[in-house]
């Protein structure tokens, strides 16, 4: 029995460390002062940082790593919603396609913007998403 909780609690945290080692390594795939310029792109609907606030869409501090559609006093439209029920949390791997191309994934959302297609501008901004925690802290960046 002891035996299986050691072994148990090793592949639990092997899981957890390759959880984080992808998405340190999705981190170092793009420049997070590159994706701060790219995210110009998202500020007239969405804050990140200290303070930052739901407006058109959610506030985004911390995003990867959430669960799609919790963001705290954000309306999310009932598509999305649907969606978000059968998603795990947000990864690097999970945004790129939410990124190039948001009404392809959900169908009904209330996302406008028509999505970045330059794959080296989304590993950026999602580089850039990484560097804040759920508080808006800056984090340090892997690369």
């Amino acid at each position: 029995m002891r035996i299986a909780i050691v072994v148990a609690a090793a592949l639990a945290a092997a899981g957890i460390a390759g959880i984080a080692a992808t998405e340190a390594a999705a981190q170092g795939a793009g420049d997070p002062k590159a994706g701060a310029t790219i995210f110009n792109k998202c500020k007239a609907c969405h804050a990140l940082g200290p303070g930052a606030a739901n407006k058109i869409g959610p506030e985004l501090n911390g995003i990867i790593g959430e669960q799609p559609g919790a963001v705290e006093g954000y309306q999310f439209s009932k598509p999305f919603m649907d969606w978000a029920a059968s998603q795990g949390p947000w990864t690097a791997e999970t945004m790129r396609p939410w990124l190039e191309n948001p009404r392809a994934v959900v169908k009904g959302t209330k996302m406008a913007f028509p999505g970045l297609k330059n794959p080296a501008e989304i590993d950026n901004l999602i580089a850039h998403l990484l560097t804040f925690d759920e508080a808006g802290n800056p984090t340090a960046p892997a690369n």
